[in-house]
């Protein structure tokens, strides 16, 4: 087998599965946190629609999410289990991670998610792709890392995707990420005609 620097030939394939793995994991996590930026704690918290969604709770569940997936799945733990919420809240209080406390801050959980990216990244870094986990709220069902990054990857994309409407309701902003709006460049007035274009459409299609 071809020899390469550091290892043999599937060392290297397996790292570069694993720098792509993490680049689109990254990027759904800078996505999600830069909804964040500029809120103040009120505009943070308010839930905009009935199930309560909140861009803070969003980040706090995230958060949660990559310790657990990362952590105990296999085999590593928390380092201060009291930032996190445990399965014994959860039970008291089904939606425990999906919203701030009194006593925690845009600040505090922001710094908290970028924590928990750490930790799982040194999950991902020190683990092979084939090593398997056990998720004990899926019944232990036996995992591998590969799997559980990409679940990982699709639930933060999907909340970013959350967090991208919640944002445009608080005030407007929108973006793929902060150079990035990913829609046009509108001249003023011309996104009052497209959205009234858009109702146009619906109102012919309900007649």
């Amino acid at each position: 087998m071809a020899q390469t620097t550091g290892g043999t030939a599937s060392d290297a394939a397996e790292l570069e599965q694993k720098q792509i793995l993490k680049k689109y994991l990254y990027e759904a996590r800078e996505a999600l946190l830069w909804k964040l930026e500029g809120l103040t704690e009120k505009q943070a918290r308010w839930p905009l629609v009935p199930s309560g969604n909140n861009l803070l709770g969003i980040v706090k569940h995230c958060a949660n999410v990559e310790v657990g997936y990362f952590g105990p799945t296999f085999g590593r733990a928390w380092p201060t289990p009291e930032e996190i919420v445990s399965d014994e809240r959860i039970e008291e209080d089904p939606q425990a991670d999906w919203y701030a406390t009194a006593d925690e801050s845009v600040a505090s959980i922001s710094d908290l998610y970028r924590r928990a990216w750490a930790f799982a990244d040194e999950t991902i870094d020190t683990m092979p792709l084939a090593t398997v986990g056990h998720v004990p709220w899926w019944g232990s069902r036996e995992v591998s890392l590969f799997r559980i990054i990409i679940h990982v990857s699709d639930e933060i994309a999907r909340h970013a995707g959350h967090a991208d409407i919640l944002r445009e309701l608080t005030d407007r902003s929108v973006g793929l990420h902060v150079d990035n709006t990913n829609i046009p460049d509108w001249e003023k007035g011309d996104a009052e005609l497209y959205l009234d274009k858009l109702k146009n459409l619906a109102e012919q299609a309900g007649n």
